[in-house]
């Protein structure tokens, strides 16, 4: 598993917080990663997630060049 930490002191944090929880538990897709559960331990929220390796999207995005169309792909599936 991976876990995400999450900061809820933040303005906002905890309603960001909410709607992640609820995007991953709701979509069920294999191009999504698995939402397992969440737990409060002080005062982080702690996401447990299906542990993907090769990094985070945003690491792949900004070592690979994409043309429009593959973009178009990515985004539709």
């Amino acid at each position: 598993v991976a876990i995400k930490k999450m900061r809820l002191e933040e303005e906002d944090s905890e309603e960001l917080a909410v709607n992640e929880i609820l995007a991953m538990r709701d979509n069920r897709n294999p191009n999504i990663v698995t939402y397992l559960d969440s737990y409060l331990v002080d005062e982080e929220l702690w996401l447990a997630m299906e542990f993907m390796d090769g990094g985070t999207l945003f690491d792949v995005l900004r070592a690979v060049y994409l043309e429009e169309g593959q973009i178009g792909a990515v985004c539709r599936e």
